[in-house]
């Protein structure tokens, strides 16, 4: 008789080799699941650390965006305040241009001579001084006599018979001003008209 004794782990498995066994050929899809959930999970790790970064990026360009907004602020805050000093105080220079002109006329008032040629003298230094208060002022009179008519920088009062060409000045009544080529006063003229 011959001796069949089987080897005991051959015929009972250990549940080990069950779940290999399933798994290598009992479970159908078992393995897919496994290593789905696996890659969930490093998925929702991986996500979990983009939406940390996006949400600090976030955090950053809010904060820049805060920054940039409170800085142009600012800017408009100063633009407005150097824009009020500058209507308030734009005739600052021009007024001290002027200062030396209201002292020799004080002086003037002050020292009441009875010699007319004195006070013709000192009313002619006194008018240079205006003269050369308003030029630094850019301020400078036009005179235009013997030029072409120019209704922008002209007032024409009268037109006279003359030799000269049409719509020439011929005579300034009242001197026009201008401020840095803008006309402060058009000058009042009479006009040339053919004979």
């Amino acid at each position: 008789m011959e001796n069949t004794q089987e080897n005991p782990t051959s015929q009972n498995p250990t549940p080990a080799d069950e779940t290999s066994q399933a798994g290598a050929a009992g479970a159908p899809g078992a393995q897919p699941e496994a290593a789905a959930q696996a890659a969930a999970q490093v998925g929702q790790g991986g996500a979990d650390a983009a939406l940390a970064e996006a949400q600090a990026k976030i955090a950053e360009l809010q904060d820049a965006f805060v920054r940039a907004k409170a800085e142009t602020e600012n800017v408009r805050r100063r633009g407005q305040d150097d824009v009020q000093k500058a209507h308030k105080f734009a005739i600052e220079t021009f007024a001290e241009h002027l200062l030396p002109v209201v002292d020799s006329l004080e002086a003037a008032v002050a020292h009441g001579s009875d010699d007319l040629a004195k006070v013709r003298e000192g009313v002619e230094l006194t008018l240079r001084q205006l003269t050369g208060a308003l030029e630094k002022g850019k301020v400078v009179a036009v005179n235009p006599v013997g030029e072409k008519f120019d209704p922008h920088r002209h007032q024409a009062i009268s037109m006279v018979p003359s030799e000269q060409e049409a719509n020439t000045v011929v005579a300034v009544l009242q001197k026009g001003y201008v401020i840095a080529d803008r006309v402060l006063r058009p000058a009042l003229v009479t006009v040339s008209q053919p004979k």
